[in-house]
């Protein structure tokens, strides 16, 4: 009876112990939530390169077991020699890849700023001509008109010389920073494809050390559903990005081919931002149509509206035609939490976190 209380009293006194604990780290949490906060974001800024790795192989894990059976079958002995080969033909064909659509995008969007900048002025004398010709009925309206769309220019004018010149200046000032800044992303890129490298050469040890690791940390009965999910919702994720990577590359080239027999502006360049951000859910479509189109306004006004009208029905092709018969249903997953999902990883890392 004197054991029992005993161990009542200890296993009380041990509870205090553990509130107490919680209780200063609580405490100790809430004084110091700056510092922690500022501890993981020079945590998170030194694994950036590990995550542009992680989100690299596993967008090439699907083509480089692919690779790698085709391969095998020609060299059944060869295994190491097979998995090596896999991995760099891989990596190759994704850099080739981003070069590709670099040397597309680039001079093509250069030449679209260079055109814009020039033909701009002329654009809007044409506009507020055709204004002043359709007033012509209205002889107070084109009165109004005539001496608003002066005072208009007179204000454009001031804005250039009192706001855009000094801020084009501080902008040059701070191209330093920016230098540096995009040299940063190339950095954490080009550590991203070097540890993509060894996760795509040791991500079958990696699977095994995993599944040691739930094995160790879970019951048998537990490790086993834990796997089970973990392969179906690899399963069905993986096969949706690789039939959205698909899905996208067709619209792509659907976009070229429309927008070149149209004889639109930076064909290529436009088809490439449809393309690429179309393979992000809902927000895609737009996110790509509207700088495109505002690009096509500035040089001609009815090549924006044939383009967004083309859009529309091109997004209704790929929403009820092209995607579903891509895609099937293969994530099972409501809209609501996509919605969710793109908002909130949109939020912490940009367009990497909707993808």
């Amino acid at each position: 009876m004197k054991n029992r209380e005993n161990e009542k009293y200890v296993k009380l006194g041990i509870t205090g112990v553990v509130v107490v604990i919680i209780s200063l780290l609580c405490f100790f949490v809430l004084f110091r939530l700056p510092v922690i906060l500022a501890f993981f974001q020079t945590v998170g800024k030194i694994l950036t390169p590990f995550l542009y790795g992680a989100v690299i192989a596993y967008i090439l894990a699907p083509i480089c077991n692919r690779l790698e059976g085709w391969i095998g079958k020609c060299l059944p002995k060869r295994k190491r020699f097979v998995g090596t080969l896999s991995i760099l033909l891989t990596l190759l064909f994704a850099l080739l890849l981003a070069v590709a659509l670099v040397v597309l995008v680039l001079p093509q969007f250069w030449e679209s700023i260079v055109g814009i900048l020039s033909a701009l002025p002329a654009q809007i004398e044409n506009a507020i001509d055709w204004f002043h010709n359709l007033l012509a009925d209205q002889p107070e309206l084109q009165t109004w008109w005539d001496g608003f769309s002066s005072k208009a220019i007179l204000k454009f004018e001031s804005w250039v010389k009192t706001d855009l010149l000094p801020t084009a200046q501080a902008v040059l000032n701070g191209l330093g920073i920016q230098v540096a800044g995009i040299f940063r992303i190339v950095k954490n890129l080009f550590l991203g494809i070097l540890i993509s490298a060894y996760l795509l050469a040791g991500r079958k040890t990696f699977a095994i050390q995993a599944k040691l690791l739930l094995c160790g940390v879970f019951p048998r009965r537990w490790a086993d559903m834990v796997e089970k999910e973990v392969r179906y919702t690899d399963r069905m994720f993986n096969g949706f990005l690789m039939g959205k990577l698909l899905d996208s590359a067709i619209i792509g080239l659907i976009c070229f081919a429309a927008v070149s027999i149209m004889r639109f502006e930076s064909a290529a360049f436009i088809s490439v931002v449809v393309g690429v951000t179309n393979i992000i859910l809902f927000f895609g479509p737009f996110i790509g149509a509207i700088p495109c189109a505002l690009l096509l306004l500035l040089v001609n006004p009815a090549h924006c509206l044939i383009f967004l009208v083309f859009i529309i029905i091109l997004q209704q092709v790929d929403g009820n035609l092209i995607g579903p018969k891509i895609l099937g249903n293969t994530t099972g997953l409501s809209s609501f939490w996509v919605l969710f999902s793109i908002l909130l990883f949109g939020g912490l890392w940009g367009i990497t976190g909707m993808i």
